[in-house]
């Protein structure tokens, strides 16, 4: 197919951010090409930077697709930010004024998810901090998640107390078991403090193949609200059981790792969108990705790492306009794999 050429809107030069590895990842897993990469290559981060003053604007049009969330019928926006690695930043550095920006424009422009875990080096902490730059109304529209991420009751007691502490606030909207590890305890953890009014929702998450029989037994067999899984274009194994059983049990599902840890931008490089994007209103590759994956319906939410105002107006626009129906969703993925 032809090339198109690339159309003279600002969302054309957006290309949206996936959550960098976490520490626990295999490097050889990563593409290697990040979204900063992709732009330079593309000649596309120099452009987005022209929209400046621009940014609240245009994340103010439009409505953001929302959902429900099963357990209490609760409307939340389909599209929220991970804090993974992007976060992991020391006190007063530099860009922490950029993290705060790219959270008020996600917000401000009709996001409110964003997850965050204590095993995420000092992501909790300059979350916290971040939240606290923002204005009210912004800050109190935020739907704060984070994990418990170690093994032992008590241990997990005293990680949730550091998060209360790190995060700055006195509830969480979600409070999941990471990667599924000691989850029976910690559920009853999370349920003691949703019970003491300190946590909204339960959940549990993972990001890796070999947990999925535990995931599901859980799944199965206790009542949680959501689960959060690794979905995207090229990783689509969440689609044979772990989404219709969400879907069979009522859950909210949230999406992690939606750009394949980099390697769809890699596999993007130096190409064009089929001329079909625009049937979907789809004006970016990130936009392509992210819209495919909201084609599922038993997607809640993705959270792909936001860490540049630019890239949370690109993911926003994803959530905005037509979303694909199954047959577009087969043609999207024939038209992905016929690139090689």
């Amino acid at each position: 197919m032809m090339a198109r050429p690339v159309r003279h809107n600002p969302q054309t030069f957006l290309i949206s951010q996936e959550k960098p590895m976490s520490p626990l990842t295999p490097p050889e897993i990563s593409s290697g090409l990040t979204r900063a990469d992709f732009l330079r290559q593309t000649g596309a981060l120099a452009g987005a930077a022209l929209l400046g003053p621009a940014l609240p604007a245009l994340a103010a049009t439009g409505p953001v697709l929302k959902r429900p969330i099963p357990s209490s019928g609760e409307m939340i926006p389909v599209i929220g930010s991970g804090t993974a690695v992007i976060f992991d930043i020391e006190a007063q550095h530099a860009r922490i004024p950029q993290l705060a920006e790219s959270m008020r424009t996600l917000i401000a422009g009709g996001g409110a998810m964003i997850d965050t875990a204590p095993t995420y080096g000092q992501a909790e902490k300059r979350l916290g901090e971040v939240l606290k730059m923002l204005e009210p109304p912004i800050r109190e529209r935020a739907f704060i998640a984070t994990k418990i991420s170690t093994t032992g009751e008590q241990a997990g007691i005293d990680q949730v107390t550091r998060s209360f502490a790190d995060l700055g606030v006195a509830r969480f909207d979600l409070l999941q078991v990471h990667n599924v590890r000691d989850t029976d305890t910690h559920l009853k953890t999370i349920r003691r403090l949703r019970d003491e009014g300190k946590v909204r929702y339960t959940g549990i998450t993972t990001s890796f193949e070999r947990t999925h029989p535990e995931f599901e037994r859980i799944m199965r067999t206790e009542k949680i609200d959501f689960i959060q899984i690794d979905y995207a274009l090229d990783n689509r194994l969440a689609e044979q059981r772990i989404l219709p059983l969400a879907q069979e049990r009522g859950l909210a599902v949230i999406i992690n790792l939606p750009f394949g840890r980099n390697r769809l931008f890699a596999k993007a490089k130096g190409r064009e969108l089929p001329d079909f994007a625009k049937e979907i209103d789809c004006t970016s590759w990130a936009q392509f990705f992210l819209k495919f994956l909201l084609g599922h319906p038993a997607v809640t939410v993705i959270i792909p790492g936001t860490d540049r105002p630019e890239y949370a107006l690109d993911n926003l626009a994803a959530a905005r306009g037509r979303i694909p129906d199954a047959a577009m969703r087969k043609r999207m993925l024939d038209y992905w794999e016929s690139l090689g």
